[in-house]
């Protein structure tokens, strides 16, 4: 199956990735092509930008949470329809799982997509030594195809002219030279980028960007290397193939938080819920004073509910109906901010309270992917393996004798029920679509006046 497509990557964090792939997005739908956008690793701020470059949800590609099996069949799902992907490294263009040689990088998903790889470069603070970098980044490893380079943060035109004239031996094409400009920096906070839905300027921004990959960069160069991919052999991924869809009954609705609080899950959760037979809408927790009419099981992904705290708790009215529905046994999966919400307080601000625990802000990063079991409940029989990823900078302190969700390290994690999970672990549910089904026949109980599935 032909589909186009470059990996952008880099030799570390901070060297442009994101500006350069979500830039050339924006750059080639302007010409009138069907981008796909995807993201290596379990990152959620990233697709919301390439999804507004591109006019298509953003997609995920991560061996670890999903397995090396279904990378290639999710990048052809998610590129259906597009003519050219485009796909965003994580990281160094080796840097994957800590002790695990480079486990789900940027080079392994290249690898297992066998796609060719332009490398975006910082040159603010280096000349010719942007050569050796370079020589380094593509003799490394030979099953890694470094295709094309582009140059970032150019001091001026003589300091481009000394990268370039060091980098001319290589072989490489270099493919653009961008110069330093504040003016197309994202802003940023504690968790990394702020989410493309909480910028007004956005828009705007995205336009600039893409006014400079144009200038700047030789489009019809990237497009020459896109097509030079190999065709895949993959079958792309096919949500109903991977769960069981409920017949002879109404589709429950699935309620899934959105808004500026709640940015944060991955599209293939909805595609798997609508093809177990649900149907699905959003929710804004910051100003619906009420669930969707119908509303047969609830969604909280992640998000910065702690940047909105005093807004989620000004919001009495849903966060009332959202504790007695849960408690009546509406089936709940909530997902680190999710999780937050679903507290009795956060930073000392009234939430929802479904869980006798406390949340907090903590100076301190949680950062890594983790394997977890099932403890019991909505999440799966316990011992089930499960694997997830988590990232916050926030505690929960439950009160003694809670059921956890997992264990995680051996150790409880979040809150679990029959009808019920909650937990920091963010879980790409195309890996583990076992708990898509467990969720949708749930709902489907709960829909039609019965108790959740044992």
């Amino acid at each position: 199956m032909p589909l186009p497509r470059i990996v952008v990557a880099a030799p570390a964090s901070g060297h442009g990735k994101t500006t350069v792939a979500t830039g050339i997005m924006a750059a080639l739908r302007r010409r009138g092509h069907v981008v796909s956008g995807h993201k290596v690793g379990p990152d959620y701020i990233d697709p919301g930008y390439h999804e507004l470059a591109t006019g298509r949800p953003g997609r995920n590609l991560d061996p670890f949470l999903v397995g090396e099996n279904r990378l290639a069949p999710l990048l052809l799902h998610g590129a259906t329809g597009a003519d050219v992907a485009v796909i965003e490294g994580v990281m160094g263009l080796y840097d994957g799982k800590l002790g695990a040689e480079g486990f789900a990088s940027t080079a392994h998903v290249a690898e297992l997509t066998e796609s060719p790889v332009v490398l975006v470069v910082d040159v603010s603070h280096a000349a010719r030594s942007v050569a050796a970098v370079v020589h380094g980044m593509r003799t490394f490893d030979p099953a890694v195809r470094l295709a094309g380079v582009v140059l970032n943060k150019a001091g001026s035109p003589r300091h481009a002219k000394e990268v370039l004239d060091a980098l001319a031996g290589n072989g490489l094409p270099v493919l653009g030279v961008l110069h330093r400009d504040d003016g197309v920096v994202a802003p940023a906070r504690h968790l990394g980028l702020v989410p493309v839905a909480e910028r007004a300027d956005a828009a705007a921004a995205l336009d600039l960007l893409a006014d400079r990959i144009e200038a700047n960069l030789d489009l019809d160069a990237v497009l020459a290397l896109a097509r030079a991919a190999p065709d895949m052999t993959a079958t792309p991924w096919d949500p109903a193939t991977e769960t069981t869809h409920v017949t002879g009954t109404a589709r429950p609705l699935v309620a899934m938080a959105g808004g500026r609080a709640f940015t944060f899950r991955y599209t293939e959760t909805e595609e798997l819920l609508r093809a177990a037979g649900c149907d699905v809408t959003t929710f804004d927790p910051l100003s619906d004073d009420g669930l969707p009419t119908g509303t047969s099981a609830v969604y909280l992904g992640g998000g910065f509910p702690e940047v909105y705290a005093a807004e989620l708790s000004g919001n009495p009215v849903l966060r009332a109906e959202l504790r007695d529905a849960i408690a009546s046994g509406m089936p709940a999966v909530a997902e680190c901010a999710g999780l937050l919400y679903l507290c009795r307080t956060l930073d000392g601000r009234p939430m929802v309270g479904a869980f006798p625990a406390d949340a907090a802000m903590t100076p301190r990063l949680t950062l890594g992917y983790r394997d977890a079991v099932a403890a019991a409940g909505l999440a799966g029989p316990a011992g089930i393996p499960l694997r997830g990823h988590e990232f916050h900078r926030t505690t929960t302190t439950p009160d003694t004798g809670a059921t956890p969700a997992f264990l995680v390290g051996g150790r409880p994690s979040g809150f679990g029920s029959p009808t019920v999970t909650a937990a920091y672990l963010h879980v790409h549910w195309a890996g583990h679509p076992a708990l898509a089904e467990r969720f949708a026949a749930a709902a489907h109980a709960f829909g039609r006046g019965f108790p959740a599935p044992p």
